[in-house]
């Protein structure tokens, strides 16, 4: 019998020590976990360290830079990013452990809530929790890119974005627009809402290029950021240009630098600077088979034409006139746009491509400013100083 007690008093006290390594307790009575607590009855912090960009309580943080998680002294074991609609926000975690990489963009004017693990070196536990809070606009800008996707143009065809407010730090659009092409070229602001890239001759044909607006979430001043991304892939086709000697009535269609077709035409008229055809290098800007053309100043409206490709915003096509026949080819008598008999026009027409170059010469008038697409007014060195990346 005394034996018998006396096992089971051991019993019991192992069971008591058992309990007491199990239960330790911190100087304030909180629990802790079996070997979290030193000697003293201290508690030992893990050694495993996590950090999150952007931190936890940040405010109005970016939203173009990924959210990222990582540790020292352990691996990630568990990583959420919650929005305030509940909804979890997509990333990746490394193969190493060491790091979680978002991998969508963030809201604007939204709050992120953090909920990371870890397991330490030491095999104790370590938790990150808390939120943030991402920049809400004053005002978002919205831009559009052309060429859009999949379109095929002409050589003379410049890549234009353009915005619905004008951005204030236009050296930091710049930066954020890439194009991806061997061919040289530059960025030039033609007004304050339009920034075009154009190359510094007329691009090769037959050319691929990508173009990427990275605009969402970047700052262009005064509290406005970018609404969104926009990007394009298109390609150039044939090497076509159109050249005008206005005073030889006469217009010619070069193709690969070889002329392949002469058209008898009738330009502005030369006695009236205004009525001239303006001298300068025009892009084909578009196509219509057919066209109303209005001007009360010379007392027409309503006026219907084949055949018209737009050469300028300043009111300059070429089309069909078979109206005015007999001083096509002999007399410059338009108010601006090159006329051309309807059997040719309409030849002309369906070999034309938007951004075809159509080179015109030998006007008094000079090229209209004015115009929306006048990036081949300028000479190269000129060009470049239409950047802001000086």
């Amino acid at each position: 019998m005394i034996e018998r007690r006396t096992v089971f008093k051991a019993a019991v006290a192992a069971g008591a020590a058992a309990l007491a390594a199990a239960c330790s307790t911190s100087n304030d009575g909180t629990a802790l976990p079996q070997g979290s607590s030193d000697d003293g009855g201290k508690a030992v912090e893990p050694v495993a360290k996590i950090t999150a960009t952007p931190a936890v309580a940040a405010k109005d943080a970016g939203v173009r830079d990924p959210v990222v998680v990582k540790v020292a002294e352990g691996k990630l074991t568990e990583v959420k990013v919650t929005s305030s609609s509940g909804a979890e926000l997509k990333g990746d975690l490394a193969a190493d452990g060491l790091s979680w990489t978002s991998s969508e963009p963030l809201g604007y004017g939204k709050t992120y809530t953090y909920a990371a693990k870890a397991l330490g070196s030491d095999q104790r536990p370590a938790e990150l929790s808390g939120s943030f809070a991402t920049i809400s606009p004053a005002k978002q800008v919205r831009a559009t890119l052309n060429p859009a996707d999949n379109a095929k143009v002409g050589v003379g065809m410049p890549i234009s974005v353009k915005f619905d407010s004008p951005p204030k730090d236009r050296a930091a659009v710049e930066k954020a627009l890439k194009v991806k092409t061997d061919v040289e070229g530059a960025w030039g602001w033609i007004s304050a809402t339009q920034v075009d890239w154009r190359p510094k001759e007329y691009w090769p044909e037959n050319t691929s290029v990508e173009v990427e607006a990275n605009l969402y979430g970047l700052e262009l001043g005064e509290g406005t950021y970018g609404k969104s991304d926009v990007t394009t892939k298109f390609a150039i086709g044939r090497n076509q240009v159109v050249k005008v000697h206005t005073p030889d009535h006469s217009m010619k269609v070069f193709r690969g630098g070889s002329e392949v077709k002469s058209y008898p035409c009738s330009n502005g008229l030369d006695a009236e600077v205004d009525r001239n055809t303006p001298n300068g290098t025009y892009i084909v800007m578009s196509k219509q088979e057919h066209a109303v053309f209005d001007n009360a100043r010379y007392g027409y409206t309503n006026v219907n034409k084949k055949w018209a490709c737009r050469i300028s915003n300043h009111g300059e096509f070429i089309h069909e006139n078979q109206d005015n026949a007999a001083a096509i080819g002999k007399v410059n008598n338009s108010h601006g746009c090159v006329n051309l008999l309807e059997v040719d026009a309409k030849d002309y027409y369906d070999s034309a491509m938007v951004g075809d170059p159509v080179e015109i010469t030998g006007a008094q008038q000079k090229s209209p400013t004015g115009s929306d697409v006048k990036d081949w007014f300028y000479d190269w060195p000129t060009w470049k100083t239409l950047s802001a990346l000086k």
